[in-house]
């Protein structure tokens, strides 16, 4: 019976949680307690540490309450009940993608937006840039020092390697230089 009602609970969760992770709590949170599966404060403090753990909080929630309630097979009956919901509605828009991207109407669309979002995306870019090396106005010499390595790295291994330079890279070289140029 606990794995019918696992199912049955969080389908009803992924198919009605809307709004992201903080949206879908409330709904969680009345199934829940509903079923009887944790208190009230089990639940808060499950929010707490789904919130601080990767993944979607949707998804952690589920396979711990599951996990909690009937052990293995919960967990994958209610992670899988879950994403279920999600999992057919992309399913379904990706079959209907690919007849509806040979439109050519659809093809003009695309062409022409194209560039407007990478305008965008490069102007946010430069907003984040311009905002983090000129706080206030003024110019802060430590993030033009980083921005400016971390440019070089990227635009000069492209030129000179022939290669890109994966984001994770660049993240992991800009921890690195900013311990050395801020501190610890």
């Amino acid at each position: 019976m606990i794995y019918w009602e696992l199912l049955i609970g969080f389908l009803k969760v992924g198919c009605f949680a809307f709004g992201g992770a903080y949206g879908a709590i409330p709904l969680i949170r009345e199934i829940v307690l509903s079923y009887g599966w944790l208190s009230e404060d089990t639940l808060t403090y499950m929010i707490a540490i789904s919130e601080s753990t990767p993944g979607p909080i949707m998804v952690n929630m589920a396979t711990y309450i599951g996990s909690s309630q009937a052990g293995l097979l919960g967990a994958l009956i209610a992670t899988t009940a879950v994403v279920l919901p999600a999992f057919l509605i992309i399913l379904l828009v990706s079959l209907l993608m690919g007849a509806v991207l040979q439109n050519k109407l659809v093809q003009t669309v695309l062409r022409g937006v194209t560039p407007c979002i990478i305008g965008i995306i490069f102007a946010t870019g430069l907003s984040m840039i311009v905002g983090n090396c000129f706080p206030s106005g003024r110019p802060d010499g430590n993030a033009l020092l980083i921005t400016s390595v971390l440019a070089v790295i990227l635009f000069g291994a492209k030129y000179i390697f022939k290669k890109k330079v994966s984001p994770i890279t660049l993240i992991f070289l800009a921890a690195c230089i900013g311990i050395v140029v801020y501190g610890i």
